[in-house]
């Protein structure tokens, strides 16, 4: 277990060192690549993402998939240390990517390491280090997944402190508009679309789906951008708006928007209904597992590579999620050693 937490420490480091921000991953995918070459260990990769299966993998199992990425944001202006050097003061290391998620990256990876070898398990394992997540892009974890085979489970590292996050929220983009008829501002002409807009916003301020989800609550719906008009004189004859759309695992988003052309008489285009709601069953023999080590479950309100599986999946990783994209960003070294351990007792007790 030392030697693990030692690896992945020095992988982490490594990582930091190298800038990755979204869809320029290829650095630290040439990175985790041979670090996995370096242990033995047979790797796949294809554009920037990078993924093994365990030695004695069978066909004839139930599969694990640990997921997390190695892609980054920008660093942000408060930076008072280089986001690019590795710097360990006070028990936590200090770098860009640290927390979100190069932390639960080099933990799932010790995981994988330390079941890679066995024999006689009940699962397969498949390790995936993918990009393009901090984007939702399409060259990440959707590209390589007909890769994988079928997947039973998953677990995607992101930081939760170790607490499992048994559901994720959706995300649902919709961009709307509302009709009028152009005409002279001082005459009764036309028909103000700023008003036809109105009415529709104002359902999706006051609307409340029927079924809440009993870990993340209700639906949200937000009016986030309003475009109409060009001139004082002239009545707009269109208005456009956008509306964010958190959608629980009571509803998937296809329903979602079915019930807002239902109700608004605004022209209404999804920008993706790639990114629905996921999540896992409390009694999830994973989930039962976390729960009697002291891990508590939650629903997440942020979107992870969860939202690109379709099947059942947690979110769990050293870190803390408040942290993410903060200047300074950090890891605490307790932290990256518990996780590895929880990691592997959870997994243990499934698998043997």
């Amino acid at each position: 277990m030392d030697q693990l937490y030692t690896e992945a420490l020095e992988l982490l480091q490594q990582l930091i060192s190298i800038p990755s921000f979204s869809r320029e991953e290829d650095k630290t995918a040439d990175a985790i690549y041979s670090f996995l070459e370096r242990h033995g260990i047979k790797a796949e990769r294809q554009g920037n993402n990078v993924w093994a299966f365990n030695q004695h993998y069978n066909l004839e199992l139930p599969t694990i998939l640990l997921n997390s990425h190695h892609d980054t944001v920008k660093p942000n202006a408060g930076y008072t240390l280089d986001p690019f050097t590795p710097t360990i003061k006070d028990g936590k290391l200090y770098g860009l990517g640290s927390n979100d998620a190069g932390g639960c990256l080099v933990s799932l990876i010790a995981a994988f390491l330390y079941f890679y070898p066995k024999q006689n398990l009940n699962y397969n394992f498949i390790l995936a280090a993918t990009a393009e997540e901090e984007i939702s892009g399409r060259n990440g974890l959707e590209f390589i997944l007909p890769k994988l085979g079928e997947i039973d489970f998953a677990i995607v590292g992101e930081p939760t402190q170790m607490h499992l996050a048994v559901a994720e929220k959706g995300l649902l983009v919709l961009d709307c508009v509302a009709h009028g008829k152009a005409g002279h501002a001082a005459r009764e002409e036309g028909v103000n679309a700023i008003y036809e807009a109105l009415q529709d916003i104002e359902w999706f301020r006051n609307y409340r789906f029927e079924k809440v989800s009993e870990t993340l609550g209700p639906i949200k719906m937000s009016v986030t951008v309003v475009q109409a008009g060009s001139q004082h004189n002239v009545v707009p004859d269109t208005c456009k708006f956008t509306v964010d759309v958190r959608v629980t695992d009571a509803y998937s988003l296809e329903e979602v928007l079915a019930t807002v052309k239902q109700h608004v008489k605004a022209t209404v285009t999804p920008r993706s209904v790639r990114l629905q709601p996921s999540g896992i069953p409390l009694k999830h023999p994973i989930v039962q597992a976390g729960i009697q080590l002291g891990r508590k479950t939650y629903g997440s309100p942020t979107t992870s590579d969860q939202a690109l599986l379709r099947v059942p999946s947690v979110k769990l990783g050293p870190g803390d999620s408040a942290r993410s994209h903060t200047a300074d960003e950090y890891i605490e070294l307790q932290e990256l050693e518990e996780g590895i351990q929880l990691y592997i007792k959870m997994l243990s007790s499934i698998t043997n």
